[in-house]
């Protein structure tokens, strides 16, 4: 059974996959599916675990860059949220 899903995506984004998609003959909903299908069958633990496949370097456009934060420690936060109290 299908479900309706609402998304959000950069226009540029959006008019490369159509593209993509339709010429490889599939719908969006049905690329973007897949893609979802992938990610979930796998047991990654962050999306920089997961392989990325080709079309979404195809429909990407620029370098990839991953920005981390670091984490905080409780001590860090807690003297944040008291630093910002002053």
């Amino acid at each position: 059974m299908d479900a309706k899903l609402t998304l959000s995506f950069n226009q540029d984004v959006v008019n490369k996959a159509k593209k993509y998609a339709a010429d490889h003959n599939i719908s969006l909903s049905r690329l973007v599916e897949h893609l979802l299908t992938q990610v979930t069958a796998g047991n990654y633990k962050s999306l920089e675990d997961y392989p990325v496949s080709d079309w979404v370097s195809m429909v990407a456009e620029g370098e990839v860059e991953h920005k981390k934060t670091p984490k905080k420690t409780r001590k860090d936060s807690k003297n944040e949220f008291f630093s910002a109290k002053k």
